[in-house]
């Protein structure tokens, strides 16, 4: 028996918003520790890794540990019936082919409920090694995302480059280049509007930009951002979801030299 209760329903709402485009169907795998999920791309090129503890829910109760499979686009038009202050209560017997959504309003004066049919989705767990990371750079969830979007506009990678003075963002295309640079500010008065970076040493990695700009989806869900880099990894793009878990999203480095070579 699983039954979950979230009285913050819109985080859910927020969480599929930020996976759905990378992820059409996934398994959602829940245990007594907390609900996760870790699924591909469809091109196998990036990753992306969600967390939210058991701690975090009003009510949780995992009897044995489930794997669920969905379609993120259904469960997200499911959602999309929920209002934004409604809580949302998942249910599902052991051994059903089916979830429930529950959705009630704040004032219990409207519940409604879903039912959705699961899948069977064949899925390879991938160990992510824990790894140290040569750069570390903590910045505003949304000045991200507009850097991201700024870029996307002129080329079709992002160069981030992290030395001592701050990080720089770097792009080129037909139209001509763009350097966005943040230095590092910890002085500022809110201290989700700051800049924060750890450096053992400088890095320099090219990635696709349409992938930076999906992961930016998952922006409503914290103010800040944390981007680990080293040279021979994949990037690691994380948002921290309130005080109950994190979407952490991973992404391969392109190779600049053979890239005219490479077919897209």
């Amino acid at each position: 028996m699983l039954e979950l209760r979230l009285v913050q329903g819109s985080l859910l709402k927020k969480v599929l918003e930020a996976i759905k485009e990378l992820v059409t169907d996934a398994n959602f795998d829940c245990s007594a520790t907390g609900f996760s999920l870790q699924a591909m791309d469809s091109s196998h090129v990036a990753l992306v890794a969600l967390l939210l503890r058991s701690e975090g829910f009003e009510h949780y109760r995992c009897d044995r540990n489930l794997s669920m499979g969905m379609n993120l686009n259904n469960v997200s038009k499911m959602l999309k019936c929920a209002g934004n202050d409604d809580i949302i209560t998942l249910k599902a017997d052991d051994g059903s082919d089916t979830i429930t959504f529950m959705f009630e309003s704040p004032n219990q004066d409207k519940i409604a409920d879903f039912e959705m049919k699961l899948m069977d989705i064949d899925s390879e767990h991938l160990g992510i090694p824990e790894a140290e990371y040569h750069a570390i750079v903590k910045m505003p969830s949304t000045e991200f995302a507009r850097i991201c979007k700024d870029l996307s506009s002129i080329g079709d990678t992002v160069v981030i480059s992290v030395t001592k003075e701050g990080v720089k963002f770097s792009t080129r295309g037909d139209i001509g280049t763009a350097n966005i640079v943040c230095r590092q500010n910890t002085t500022v008065d809110k201290p989700e509007e700051a800049t924060i970076i750890e450096m053992q040493e400088p890095v320099s990695l090219t990635f696709a930009l349409r992938y930076m700009n999906s992961f930016t989806k998952a922006t409503p869900l914290s103010s800040t951002v944390t981007i680990s880099l080293s040279s021979e990894l994949p990037v690691v793009v994380e948002y921290k979801i309130a005080d109950m878990g994190y979407i952490r999203y991973y992404l391969a480095p392109k190779i600049e030299d053979d890239e005219d070579m490479k077919p897209e």
